[in-house]
């Protein structure tokens, strides 16, 4: 079986992959790993097989335009978001408005023609059978039912998107047939189009003929999608094991992942390691090299604080006894695998689903960006550590994480599902 991956060229999005790859690479089974050549050399470095495909005419990808996009998305979803918790606001109107910022501004602006093309091209000559493409990169199913090939989504995150276009499908059909307008389905139809597909829309384009879904269970919405669940199977890129990290913790260590650290001044980065190590604890704060450039001119840094580059959260989290990040999907899954209590900062998108979620596991604490001070993240630090409810259900977590089958179980079900759903000889 020929099994072709694609993601965007980030490396959150195209790590929970890696598992899952190779799963199927040692089962026998050929793996080609597609997207722009910005991804190609951390392709690579895990040992697979890259197929770069050009974003926009060999023009490299524009992160400060998607950033820009991503942004405006950003926002229209975190207001369905908030939305949701009051039925009365999930309004046609603001639905409606929301599909229509995602089609321009996320879906084909990730997944743009050349694009389209250039891994169309691939595929027709390397003629997969199987494609699984990470929630953001469509470009993938596209190609899939163009060439007939079976095709999965991946999700590895709240799967926030899916549940907001479920909603307007549903509000879609009370609304007179004139008006059921609908963004995502008309821009791939005419992509379908455009590349001579012989079959037209499809809902399955935007969720994938089946799901692939390495997120906790007790942390996924109820969406009621064909859905293959794996274990979560951390991977942090290449990584060494620092020798501070083989000694015991003396005390309770605190990881803090300043992934939301560049939209914080370092002073309040300093201000908050300095709150957070007033605690009866160790604390490691993940900084990037910028931000701990800037930190060396301000005042010295508490004896129980650790200021480090990286360090692979595999190895990290297990001697945690708490977390504090921004919603990263991988720090939130390994956290989830150790049984870590965490405090999640939620920044946009995902993120405040996914620290509801966990508030409602009993496995953590969420605190709004709006809502950050030095002082109430020190607040809920001190209770993830000290009240036993946020350990237990962490621990909870961690056994439901433990009961999903791991990759290489997942094989046969995606083969099976694999000769359900391709069309030999089509594209």
């Amino acid at each position: 079986m020929k099994v072709l991956f694609t993601s965007l060229p980030h490396s959150t999005h195209y790590y929970p992959m890696v598992p899952i790859a190779w799963a199927l690479r040692t089962a026998g089974h050929e793996v080609r790993v597609a997207s722009q050549p910005e991804l190609t050399d951390t392709i690579t470095r895990t040992g697979l097989t890259a197929a770069p495909v050009q974003w926009s005419g060999g023009d490299p990808l524009d992160a400060a335009l998607l950033e820009g996009m991503h942004e405006d998305a950003s926002r229209h979803v975190q207001e369905f978001d908030h939305a949701r918790r009051d039925p009365d606001q999930w309004t046609w109107e603001r639905l409606l408005a929301l599909e229509t910022i995602m089609v321009p501004g996320l879906w084909a602006a990730l997944n743009t023609d050349a694009m389209i093309d250039d891994l169309l091209a691939f595929a027709r000559a390397w003629r997969p059978d199987l494609v699984v493409w990470e929630t953001y990169t469509m470009a993938g199913a596209v190609v899939a039912r163009t060439v007939g090939a079976a095709h999965a989504r991946m999700v590895s995150s709240v799967d926030v998107t899916i549940r907001a276009r479920q909603e307007f499908l549903r509000l879609a059909r009370a609304q007179p047939p004139e008006h059921r307008e609908d963004p995502a389905a008309e821009w791939l139809t005419w992509t379908l189009e455009r590349v001579g597909c012989p079959h037209g829309f499809h809902e399955e384009l935007i969720t994938g003929q089946w799901t692939i879904d390495c997120t906790a269970p007790a942390t996924r919405l109820p969406l009621g999608l064909p859905t293959v669940s794996v274990r979560q199977v951390p991977y942090n890129g290449p990584s060494v094991l620092p020798d501070w990290l083989r000694e015991p913790p003396r005390r309770p260590r605190v990881c803090l992942t300043f992934g939301v650290s560049g939209s914080l001044a370092p002073d309040t980065v300093a201000a908050i390691l300095t709150a957070v190590a007033e605690l009866d604890a160790e604390i490691v704060a993940t900084i990037d090299a910028a931000t701990r450039e800037s930190l060396a001119g301000l005042a010295a840094m508490p004896d129980n604080v650790r200021v480090v580059d990286f360090v692979p959260m595999n190895d990290l989290l297990p001697t945690c006894a708490a977390v504090v990040h921004h919603g990263g999907v991988g720090t939130s899954a390994t956290a989830q695998l150790h049984g870590v209590p965490q405090v999640i900062v939620p920044f946009g998108w995902d993120t405040t689903a996914m620290a509801d979620n966990l508030e409602r596991a009993g496995a953590g604490l969420g605190l709004p960006v709006t809502a950050l001070s030095p002082e109430a993240l020190r607040d809920r630090v001190h209770r993830v550590l000290t009240e036993p409810a946020f350990a237990d259900g962490a621990r909870r977590l961690r056994e439901a994480a433990l009961a999903e089958p791991a990759p290489n179980d997942i094989v046969p079900i995606l083969q099976r599902l694999t000769a359900r759903h391709r069309t030999p000889g089509a594209g």
